[in-house]
């Protein structure tokens, strides 16, 4: 199939003079539907577009405000394509060039489409491919598809098609903002189910200016979409928004993000302590969990003080909860009460007061979206870690590896194997072992059956650093993102007690600091662990491995989770290496080390200090 010309991308300029160009196309002028690409390689803005009447459509734009000033077409023409497939390959193009970088995109994101036809899979896959690789031609993109579905411009783009689930989540947001009753909104879901997708989704379409929605393909719901929109314009005009994301690493990803998405900018995500400097109209919190009251805050207690007597608050009384109460006239905030995993996190008592205010709506997401094996796995993984799985047997799933090992040196060798194959695969760990390669980069931190590693080298964005692969990122450095694979290793701090029948924790082998502190109830410390525990096994879309290193803990988990064969390690076979994979051969001895010896900075700590 690949050896066939599937589509052909023909250049013009974009202007009134050159439509006599476009009336030699074929396609252009035989009511053929085609896709377009509207650029300026200069001002580094694009449009994307598909139609059945082109020169109506690019007289049409060529009146536009914006889009009269690029100044190249580009028409993708295929025998093959249909009505259906153009909307497809239309949706594909502005997802990847969205995420590509080069361009900013003109569009709106409301409208994009994922839809069955004929042929899609045996035929349009390989058609969407062949369009990509021209345009690379052309020079019109960058990146390989495989780099852009492992980037996080990708993964926290707001250019999704949404699902029937997110875009009934998506109107009852919509819904409670036009609500004058309305002050606070709790979006409540567990890991994966899409609660920074509908985050960033709704922060752009509220930023997309009225002439770029585009409510195609919305069916029964469109007319109920388009209502509610240009309510909620009149209603707001220009609202000023805010983002709030409380860990300092995950926000950098997300200003990394909006600082490449046209209408939007990379201050618009902030910090908890930046809400002082002004009220918003609407201000949205993502892993608002992790909000922080005053309590083992580390060199943020001085910031933590400074904003409460700013805004009028007893620093002993309240929390980054109750600033973006204040400094905002609508919030919504995404929650997932079991990803409070550290004491400083805002109380689930100070929410659960919250809720049940008449000022306050609850709205619950319930589909999984991140992990492949579905909401049957999220059950699975609160049942194993609270003991509940009875004699239920083994987790399997065949769209989704997940396997117990009992060597760790394979184990490392399954995670190195599978980022080399598919990229954004990594270790995590409890926080079992201490932190000594912070004064000291030569020094290795956890030392398991004679292999040797380190703690993250960075707490910022640390899954996209060079040389991340060869380290053990923690909670702190993973929660928030996504992983095609993970491989969770349980410390020794967390085992399994045959007398008592339970799992139990060992506080002197629990090694954050800021993570144990203050706390004298065991119970509160262990329930932290295992929210830790949970959230880290959420990592992975493609797949999940384990490994324990306190024996009768693997014991209890090998009655539940697959257990690997070692004998099978070799015959692991996966998609091609992506095209632009950098290996890094030279930066290690061997691909499986017994001691993984790179040149590194200076570590940071796994506990990153989250927002100075």
């Amino acid at each position: 199939m690949n050896s066939q010309i599937l589509v052909e991308v023909n250049q013009y300029d974009f202007s009134q003079d050159a439509l006599e160009d476009i009336r030699n196309n074929a396609f252009a002028t035989g009511q053929w539907p085609l896709v377009y690409v509207l650029s300026d390689e200069k001002k580094r803005k694009a449009y994307i577009g598909e139609t059945t009447d082109t020169l109506t459509r690019m007289s049409t734009h060529l009146k536009h405000k914006d889009k009269r000033k690029l100044t190249t077409a580009h028409l993708i023409t295929s025998d093959y394509f249909n009505k259906s497939a153009t909307l497809d390959v239309e949706s594909s193009l502005i997802k990847y060039m969205a995420a590509d970088g080069k361009f900013e995109l003109l569009n709106g994101n409301l409208g994009l489409v994922d839809h069955n036809y004929y042929q899609k899979e045996e035929l349009y896959t390989d058609v969407i491919k062949d369009v990509w690789n021209r345009l690379r031609d052309e020079g019109l993109v960058k990146h390989s598809l495989e780099s852009i579905n492992n980037s996080d411009l990708f993964k926290y783009s707001p250019y999704k098609s949404l699902s029937f689930e997110q875009r009934q989540g998506l109107l009852g947001i919509m819904h409670a903002l036009m609500d004058d009753s309305m002050e606070t909104l709790v979006v409540e879901g567990g890991a994966g189910t899409g609660k920074s997708v509908l985050a960033i989704f709704l922060f752009k379409l509220l930023q997309t200016s009225e002439d770029e929605v585009d409510f195609k393909e919305f069916s029964s719901e469109e007319l109920e979409f388009r209502e509610l929109l240009e309510q909620i314009r009149k209603k707001y005009q220009k609202p000023s928004m805010a983002l709030v994301v409380p860990m300092g690493s995950f926000r950098k990803t997300l200003k990394k993000a909006f600082k490449n998405i046209s209408g939007l900018k990379s201050d618009m995500v902030i910090g908890p302590s930046e809400l002082v400097k002004q009220n918003y109209d609407i201000v949205l919190v993502d892993e608002s969990h992790r909000l922080r009251k005053r309590k083992n805050l580390g060199s943020y207690f001085r910031r933590f003080d400074e904003v409460c007597a700013a805004l009028g608050f007893d620093k002993h009384n309240c929390n980054e909860l109750d600033w973006v109460c204040m400094q905002s006239k609508k919030a919504v905030l995404f929650y997932d009460e079991n990803q409070t995993i550290k004491p400083s996190d805002t109380n689930t008592q100070d929410f659960s007061r919250l809720k049940s205010r008449a000022s306050t709506q609850v709205q619950k997401l319930i589909s999984q979206f991140r992990v492949g094996g579905g909401n049957a796995y999220i059950d699975f993984v609160d049942g194993l870690l609270s003991n509940t799985l009875s004699n239920r047997k083994p987790f399997q799933s065949n769209k989704y590896e997940f396997e117990l090992f009992e060597s760790f040196e394979g184990f490392v060798q399954i995670i190195q194997r599978k980022n080399k194959k598919y990229g954004l695969s990594r270790l995590i760990a409890g926080y079992a072992w201490p932190w000594a390669s912070k004064s000291d980069k030569t020094t290795f931190d956890i030392n398991i059956e004679d292999m040797q590693l380190r703690w993250n080298s960075t707490g910022i964005d640390w899954i996209n650093e060079e040389n991340s692969e060869y380290e053990v990122g923690c909670i702190h450095t993973t929660q928030g993102y996504d992983l095609n694979y993970a491989g969770i290793i349980f410390g020794e701090e967390i085992d399994y007690d045959k007398k008592l029948n339970e799992i139990v924790i060992y506080q002197d082998k629990y090694h954050d600091r800021n993570g144990k502190q203050s706390i004298s109830d065991p119970s509160e410390l262990k329930q932290f662990i295992l929210n830790i525990y949970k959230t880290i096994m959420l990592r992975g879309i493609k797949g999940t491995f384990i490994y324990a290193c306190n024996q009768e803990l693997r014991e209890y988990l090998a009655r539940h989770i697959p257990v690997h064969q070692e004998s099978l390690i070799k015959q692991d076979v996966g998609a091609a290496i992506p095209e632009d994979f950098d290996e890094r051969e030279d930066n290690v001895v061997t691909l499986y080390p017994k001691s993984i010896e790179t040149e590194l900075p200076l570590a940071a700590e796994p506990d990153p200090k989250e927002d100075a």
